[in-house]
C-alpha cells in the first residue's frame, strides 16, 4: 500500500473482532516505532505491550470505560525524559511527549498498512495506567490495534485551507 493510500484508509475504528494480530504484524508495527524520528537520536519513549486479559481490563476502566481498549493488541506509549540529556526542561517536557507521540503515530500508520485497524486513546488516569503497566513513566497514547469489526464512514474533517497559513 503506499504512505498517501495508507494515510487515507487509516481511520479510528471502536469495535474489534477476536482474531488476534499475528506476532510477525506485531513485531512490524514496532519495528515502525522504532525507526520514527526522535529528538536528537534518543528515542525519548517506552512502549508497552499489554497482552494480559486482566490488564486490559483495567486499562478500559482507566480510561473511562472505552471497552475498545481490550482489542487484540494494545500498545501503551510512555514519554521517557530520563534519556535525553542534552537539552535541559524543553528536552524533558516537550520533546519526550514529541517523541512518543510520533512513535505511537507510526504504529497507527504501519498497522493501517498491514490491513489492521487502530484506535487512538488518549482520555485515561495517567496514574491508573503507569500502576497497570508498572511504570513510573508518563503514559501519552494508548493504542488499540486490531481486525476491524465495522466499517468506519467518510472521515469529517476541516477544510485544508482552514488549518494551513503560508506566511
Amino acid at each position: 500500500m503506499s504512505f498517501f493510500k495508507t494515510v487515507e484508509k487509516r481511520r479510528s475504528i471502536r469495535s474489534f473482532s477476536s482474531k488476534k494480530v499475528e506476532k510477525s504484524k506485531t513485531k512490524k508495527i514496532l519495528k515502525a516505532s522504532w525507526m520514527s524520528p526522535s529528538a536528537m537520536g534518543m528515542q525519548n519513549f517506552k512502549i508497552f505491550v499489554v497482552e494480559d486479559l486482566k490488564k486490559k481490563e483495567k486499562l478500559v476502566k482507566a480510561t473511562h470505560d472505552q471497552e475498545y481498549v481490550n482489542s487484540s493488541l494494545v500498545l501503551v506509549f510512555c514519554s521517557d525524559p530520563n534519556r535525553i540529556k542534552f537539552t535541559g526542561s524543553r528536552g524533558k517536557n516537550l520533546f519526550s511527549v514529541q517523541d512518543a507521540t510520533i512513535a505511537a503515530s507510526y504504529a497507527q500508520l504501519a498497522a493501517t498498512a498491514l490491513g489492521l485497524s487502530s484506535i487512538w486513546i488518549g482520555h485515561f488516569k495517567e496514574k491508573t495506567v503507569g500502576k497497570i503497566i508498572k511504570t513510573k513513566l508518563k503514559p501519552i497514547a494508548i493504542i488499540s490495534i486490531g481486525y476491524a469489526n465495522e466499517k468506519p464512514g467518510k472521515k469529517e474533517s476541516q477544510k485544508i485551507k482552514n488549518l494551513v497559513k503560508h506566511v
